[in-house]
């Protein structure tokens, strides 16, 4: 009896075992390592002309484990890939399977359904180095359940100074430095674009637009100047009397279209500027103007204050993420995450860094200053993570959209309307605000 139990035991396993290969295929994730090389899907990648070299090598990586698979650049600016998919859709064929996108994109984009969701966490565990991935640049990217972007790179604000043009000045810009005690020209800031405004209004935590806990939309430039606290109240007589030096001094900083010209200028060796607030993308064109480098400084942001309280930009960045097409193709999924894996292998951090001018939030300043970068490449580094280390969290939701011109057009407008005092300046600033809350 017990050996017709045995074998009636071995019958019923070895029928389970059949009905279970006739199960739906098992996922991508589920197959061997030697199934997995098989995949001989075919994936194309945005990828800017100068970062195609990075890329190639990527690519080169992604098929040594996959060696049947191909992998197509389209070489075309992030932003021109961005136009394309905002003007057509995801299916268009010069839309990228897989593309970069700023973090400030992600909610537009998850709203037109553009973006597959990707397994985000296992990613950031194979890439490593996230200390916690949720509460980093990572989690800026997760709407609702879905991650929908993996970290690129980290990006804020910071200063570039003149050293030639600080000493011509008496200035000791290596100090902390007090804006409403500077010249007219001695920092530049382009303060009518919102981009650059924030750095000002982060400084007393201005919010120009903001979400409470129950999800409503707010505005601190809503309230009439008298409401304002101290601190925030402070700000905007900094940014008058700084536009009032500049319209006195018949200066185009107040010109959205000839100011960057005259920032270009100002700041080179021998011009009357001594500070300018940029980002690090900006380097290699304002070494060139500080005397082939030779008189360029790199600070981070917090060493200018304003009413004493340091200017701070945003925890900005970029992601890769995977085009919403391919999402029920599990093999092509998994190709366009191990692509975007050995993009930013930690690995190859200063590799990444040489091609893109991109830094990795998952790897140590140390890992850069032990490179062979140059020593400006170290400093615009080390500026770069100390400054945002210490940057309020960038505002991600769709409606901040509308904050870039209503800021803009209040600000450039005071040269028209020629106001008489702070007060005066920021009923132009509360009007603006004012109409656009009432398109929410």
């Amino acid at each position: 009896m017990k050996r017709v139990g045995i074998l009636l035991l071995t019958l019923i396993l070895a029928l389970s075992i059949v009905g279970c290969g006739q199960k739906e295929p098992a996922s991508t994730e589920d197959k061997t390592q030697d199934e997995v090389t098989k995949i001989k899907e075919t994936i194309t990648v945005q990828v800017e002309e100068d970062w195609l070299p990075h890329y190639e090598k990527a690519a080169e990586r992604v098929k040594e484990v996959y060696p049947e698979a191909t992998i197509e650049f389209i070489v075309t600016g992030a932003f021109d890939h961005l136009d394309v998919l905002d003007s057509t859709d995801v299916t268009n064929k010069d839309v990228a399977d897989v593309f970069a996108i700023p973090a400030d994109r992600i909610y537009g984009l998850a709203q037109n359904e553009a973006l597959a969701a990707i397994d985000a966490e296992t990613m950031a565990e194979d890439v490593g180095g996230f200390s916690n991935y949720e509460e980093g640049l990572g989690g800026n990217f997760k709407i609702e359940d879905d991650y929908l972007a993996f970290p690129m790179n980290i990006e804020t604000l910071i200063i570039f100074g003149n050293k030639a043009n600080a000493e011509s000045k008496g200035l000791d810009i290596t100090k902390t430095i007090e804006f409403i005690d500077l010249g007219t020209e001695d920092m530049l800031i382009p303060v009518f674009d919102a981009w650059f405004g924030v750095a000002v209004t982060n400084s007393a935590e201005i919010e120009l637009l903001g979400k409470d806990d129950a999800g409503n939309l707010f505005s601190d430039l809503t309230s009439d100047f008298s409401e304002l606290p101290k601190e925030k109240q402070e700000v905007f007589e900094a940014l008058f009397n700084y536009w009032k030096a500049h319209d006195e001094a018949k200066t185009s900083l107040w010109d959205k279209d000839a100011a960057w010209g005259y920032m270009d200028t100002a700041f080179s060796s021998g011009g009357s500027a001594a500070l300018r607030l940029e980002g690090p993308w900006s380097t290699g064109s304002l070494s060139n103007l500080a005397n082939d480098g030779k008189d360029l400084e790199i600070l981070p942001i917090n060493n200018v204050t304003i009413n004493g309280r340091p200017l701070a930009h945003w925890k900005g960045g970029w992601g890769l993420s995977i085009n919403s097409r391919v999402e029920d193709n599990k093999e092509k999924m998994q190709l366009g995450q191990k692509f975007i894996e050995e993009v930013v292998n930690p690995k190859y951090a200063v590799e990444f860094f040489k091609a893109t001018g991109k830094i990795l939030e998952n790897v140590p300043l140390t890992e850069y200053e032990n490179s062979d970068l140059s020593e400006t490449d170290k400093i615009v580094i080390g500026a770069v993570i100390e400054s945002y280390e210490d940057a309020p969290a960038r505002p991600l939701f769709i409606e901040w959209g509308s904050v870039w011109d209503t800021w803009e057009n209040a600000i450039l407008s005071w040269p028209n309307t020629k106001p008489a005092t702070a007060e005066d300046a920021y009923k132009e600033i509360k009007a603006s605000f004012d109409a656009m809350m009432q398109n929410f």
